[in-house]
């Protein structure tokens, strides 16, 4: 299909950015790696007076240490975080759940800040900064600001972000020592998830100590298995996690689609659960 007709910008850097999305207000959108957006435009699901391109914006780019955390910039790419030594080490869940991010031609164009802003509860990357307890930096007319990730997925395709304000970075602490697993169950390859389970687990006298859970496409926005978590902590073999997981699904709202019922994906998070925290452990 033809996208409908819009104003086009191309800022040389945040500033600018900042002061065009503040001009225009709820009429912009921000166009990064363009995975997410334009698809919206072709289909004609998204009507923006004005788009405004980021992608050459070179420090929204890159990733760096700093201190127990890791910086990455909005714009770095799928297919940059997925083979950064610096993730690999400090982050591997972020690095192995980036690499079931659709095919590689979409993981060298997406970018990390821009599916996070896109907020689809059935991407992958949005409950592995839930679990990550990663923060995002934006900028706006004011000045910059930090969310924690829990705090920024408002409802389905919604953020925290507003109309005026940008992504420019991801916040990750590190978790080295930490066991961590992506397990995703999707139709066909490359496709989007029907459920996922980001699990990191910390393990101390061979039990569990501390466990995180996201999920992913489990209701409106992606989410913590707090429950799981909960139950989790003392775990000390496959029958403890086993329990632990079927609280999996408590608090979900899943949606009914031609994928499977809410209670097919209740089934699908216990057993996803149980396999990402039993291999993240050692347990598997």
């Amino acid at each position: 299909m033809i996208p409908p007709a819009f104003e086009y910008t191309r800022p040389a850097d945040v500033g600018e950015a900042v002061r065009a999305l503040a001009d225009a207000g709820e009429e912009a959108k921000v166009l990064a790696g363009g995975q997410s957006l334009l698809p919206l435009l072709r289909l004609r699901l998204a009507f923006p007076e004005l788009v405004v391109d980021v992608g050459r914006i070179p420090e929204l780019r890159g990733i760096r240490e700093d201190g127990d955390t890791l910086a990455i910039g909005a714009l770095t790419t799928h297919h940059d975080v997925l083979h950064d030594p610096l993730v690999r080490r400090h982050a591997g869940l972020l690095a192995a759940a980036t690499a079931t991010v659709a095919d590689p031609a979409v993981r060298h164009r997406g970018t990390l800040g821009g599916s996070l802003a896109h907020a689809d509860p059935a991407g992958d990357l949005p409950a592995v900064a839930l679990a990550l307890d990663a923060e995002l930096v934006v900028a706006g007319p004011g000045g910059r600001r930090t969310i924690p990730a829990r705090e920024f997925f408002v409802d389905y395709l919604q953020s925290a972000l507003a109309p005026d304000e940008l992504l420019v970075e991801v916040r990750i602490p590190k978790t080295d020592g930490w066991g961590f697993r992506y397990e995703k169950f999707q139709r066909v390859a490359q496709s989007w998830a029907v459920v996922g389970v980001a699990a990191l687990v910390r393990r101390t006298d061979g039990g569990i100590a501390e466990a995180r859970i996201g999920l992913t496409n489990m209701g409106s926005t992606p989410l913590r298995a707090a429950a799981a978590e909960r139950a989790l902590s003392g775990a000390d073999g496959p029958q403890a996690v086993a329990r632990a997981a079927e609280a999996a699904a408590e608090g979900t709202r899943p949606a009914q689609d031609l994928s499977g019922s809410p209670e097919y994906r209740e089934h699908l998070a216990r057993v996803l659960t149980r396999r990402a925290v039993l291999t993240a452990a050692g347990m598997g």
